[in-house]
C-alpha cells in the first residue's frame, strides 16, 4: 500500500543521471512505491546535492558530464557513508570493481529492469537501517575484538576509541565475521547474507569489500591483524592474542 502525499512519509532518493527522460521513469514508476525522488544530471550538481541532501539512497551513473561518477562518488565518500546504486552502461566488470572499491554498496547495468532496480533499492537502504528486533534477537548489542568495538544497535565501529567512516556493505561484512567468532565464512555465506540479490557463481565484489574494510582497519592482508584469508574457503576474524 503506498504511504500518504505527506512527503515526510516518503523515502526521499537522488538520481544522478544526465539522461533527463531516464530519471522521468524512474521517477515515476517508483512515486507509487512510496520513494520521493530528485534528480541532477552533471556530476559536480550530483556532489553538492548529495552532501547537502537528506537521502536515504543515491542512484549514480558512471557516465557524466563536468565529473565521472567514480569521482562523484570519492567526493560522496569523503562525507557521507548514504547507499549508493551505482549504473553501469554495459555491466562492465571493471566498472564495477573500481565503483565497489572506491565504495558503492551495489552496482546494476543499465539494462536493468525496474523490478530489480526497486528490489536493489530495497536491500541497499534495509542494510543501512538499524535494526533492533534483530540485535534483541541476538541478546548482544556490542562486540568487542581487541581494539575493534561494534556497536549493533546504532551501526557503528570504533578502532582503538577511533570512529570507523564504513558503508553500509562494510558494516555488515565486518559484524557477520565478527559474530562468527573465529570460524570461517565463506564467500558464498557472506554473499547470502551482504548481497540480498541473485549473484553470479564467480561474483568477486565481496572480495573488494573486504579489501576497502581492511585498509580502513589497517589492516595487512599479507600479515593481518583482524581479517585472514583461508585459502579455498573465505574469510574469518582473527581473535585478539
Amino acid at each position: 500500500m503506498p504511504p500518504t502525499d505527506n512527503k515526510n512519509t516518503l523515502t526521499r532518493l537522488l538520481i544522478i543521471d544526465d539522461d533527463v527522460k531516464f530519471c522521468r521513469l524512474i521517477s515515476d514508476y517508483l512515486a507509487p512505491m512510496g520513494y520521493s525522488v530528485e534528480s541532477v544530471h552533471t556530476g559536480p550538481e550530483g556532489v553538492d546535492q548529495a552532501i547537502s541532501g537528506d537521502y536515504r539512497a543515491i542512484i549514480l551513473d558512471v557516465m557524466l558530464p563536468g565529473m565521472d561518477g567514480f569521482e562523484v562518488l570519492k567526493h560522496i565518500r569523503q562525507q557521507s557513508s548514504v547507499p549508493v546504486l551505482m549504473l553501469t552502461a554495459r555491466g562492465d566488470e571493471m566498472d564495477r570493481i573500481v565503483g565497489l572499491e572506491i565504495g558503492a554498496d551495489d552496482y546494476l547495468p543499465k539494462t536493468f529492469s525496474t523490478r530489480e532496480l526497486l528490489a536493489r533499492l530495497r536491500a541497499v537502504i534495509r542494510r543501512s537501517q538499524s535494526s533492533p528486533e534483530t540485535n534483541q534477537e541476538s541478546g548482544e548489542s556490542e562486540i568487542v575484538i581487541g581494539p575493534i568495538r561494534i556497536n549493533s544497535g546504532a551501526r557503528l565501529a570504533w578502532l582503538s576509541d577511533q570512529a570507523l567512516t564504513l558503508t553500509p556493505v562494510e558494516f555488515d561484512l565486518l559484524h557477520s565475521l565478527a559474530q562468527a567468532k573465529g570460524r570461517v565464512k565463506s564467500r558464498e555465506q557472506l554473499l547470502d547474507e551482504i548481497a540480498q540479490r541473485d549473484y553470479e557463481i564467480f561474483d568477486r565484489s565481496i572480495d573488494v569489500h573486504i579489501s576497502a574494510l581492511r585498509k580502513k582497519l589497517n589492516d595487512d592482508p599479507k600479515h593481518p591483524i583482524f581479517i585472514k584469508t583461508v585459502r579455498s574457503a573465505g574469510y574469518m576474524m582473527l581473535r585478539p592474542s
